[in-house]
């Protein structure tokens, strides 16, 4: 196929992968990638179904993508909104071509050679019933690369059964990638130059589960640096509790390679909104390990997410959740006001919090943050920190230090204009909540 395609990926890191992997198969079927939709034959948008936002936003895009069509350009609406609502966005936005859902996103080559022989202008529903997510039997990276960061999928689906969410009914049950691909693309990452990997997953602590292995993650990231003993920096993110066990601790304190950085969504902390989540309620529990952490990794960074305005969570329940969250003191956190999603099992206990008190509480909640980040990234001034430089301009370097990854937390803002893609060892000079300021070390050999 001699096309132009032009991918927009929408929503998180997990999706950026998926289009990188379409796009992949398609360049091997002689496809180009290209940088604008205004030159592509075709435009495959990637969207995101999780939250009303994002459903908004990929909605949004479609619109603006069919409006701006040109004589003979096809629109693909792929990824997690179309496997949720299938026909219904065709007939919200008239004008789309092709719609591909995610469980079966490595179908894509097929759907793009339909498209070019359909002989009705009607749209093409490429959305099987599939249980899971498809079984990748193909030789293909599961990474999107980012200059010398790159993320790196492990798993795909959620077994999960938190009230709240609709990702089990999007992706499908939790499917563990085998670790011989895994540690495959981690040696091409190596290869290409890349010098920070992030571990993705709805769940990265399940991983191996539904292979047989409940220790799966820490097995997995050491038999990770020894595969790519090049790659600086093991990076893990969206960590379940109670499933951050002793071993996985101990993996992380005891090899340079993997960053001593847990994102853990806890979504809450009072116990009773815990259980009408269906999320692990057992707060002690949290407190215990969290403990072990610091105690095992003195500098661990810590970064949770929490959800307020969720059905019945009174003043009392938000209060027990800001005095957890000044108990603990994490390095980051994001907050989200509560929105029924339709499907879930909390659909049913509707929206009785308005949305002022639900926006009140999250400016509450980000604000107390905002004070702690500040005093734990004042903790750092006159330390000496390893930075990956990632953007320069204006006499300034981007960076982000062990503590940040990539696209949610904050930089490191160096003075003078240093390499990209280098390791540099930065003295912290100021803090800022978010960000810090520094110099590149002037000892360093």
């Amino acid at each position: 196929m001699n096309l132009r395609i032009y991918f927009l990926s929408l929503g998180c890191a997990k999706n950026t992968v998926d289009s990188e992997s379409m796009a992949a198969m398609l360049v091997r079927e002689g496809c180009r990638i290209v940088a604008s939709e205004e030159e592509a034959d075709v435009i495959i948008v990637n969207t995101c179904g999780f939250i009303e936002p994002a459903r908004e936003e990929s909605f949004s895009e479609l619109q603006r993508l069919v409006e701006q069509k040109s004589p003979g350009q096809m629109l693909i609406a792929a990824g997690c909104l179309t496997q949720r609502y299938g026909e219904e966005i065709a007939r919200q936005v008239p004008g789309i071509d092709g719609l591909l859902g995610t469980r079966r996103w490595m179908d894509i080559v097929h759907v793009v050679e339909s498209l070019r022989t359909r002989e009705t202008p009607q749209p093409l529903y490429h959305l099987p019933d599939a249980d899971e997510i498809g079984d990748e039997d193909i030789d293909l990276p599961r990474t999107a690369i980012q200059g010398a960061s790159a993320y790196l999928k492990i798993a795909d689906g959620c077994s999960r059964p938190c009230a709240f969410c609709a990702i089990p009914l999007i992706k499908g049950p939790a499917v563990s990638r085998p670790p011989e691909r895994i540690l495959a693309d981690a040696r091409r990452l190596q290869d290409s130059g890349v010098r920070e990997v992030n571990l993705i997953a709805q769940d990265t602590t399940a991983y191996g589960h539904d292979l047989g292995n409940k220790d799966g993650l820490a097995q997995l990231l050491e038999d990770l640096v020894e595969a790519a003993p090049q790659v600086e920096w093991f990076r893990i993110l969206y960590a379940y509790p109670g499933c951050v066990t002793d071993r996985l601790i101990d993996v992380i304190a005891n090899t340079p390679q993997v960053v001593p950085y847990i994102d853990m969504p806890l979504q809450h902390a009072h116990p009773d909104v815990l259980r009408r989540m269906r999320r692990p309620a057992n707060i002690e529990w949290v407190h215990r390990t969290l403990a072990k952490m610091r105690r095992a990794m003195p500098e661990v960074a810590l970064r949770s997410t929490f959800i307020v305005g969720y059905p019945n969570e009174t003043e009392q329940a938000f209060e027990t959740l800001m005095e957890f969250v000044s108990d603990v003191c994490f390095d980051r956190v994001g907050v989200f006001t509560f929105s029924p999603e339709v499907g879930t099992e909390s659909e049913s206990l509707g929206d009785p919090i308005s949305a002022e008190v639900k926006e009140e509480r999250r400016h509450r909640l980000m604000r107390l943050q905002q004070q702690i980040s500040l005093e734990r990234n004042q903790s750092f001034v006159g330390d000496r920190l390893l930075v990956l430089t990632e953007g320069v301009g204006d006499g300034i370097t981007l960076g982000r230090s062990y503590r940040d990854a990539p696209e949610i937390d904050g930089l490191v803002l160096i003075d003078g204009e240093h390499p990209l893609g280098e390791m540099l060892t930065v003295k912290i000079d100021s803090a800022m909540p978010y960000d810090l300021i520094g110099t590149v070390d002037s000892t360093e050999d």
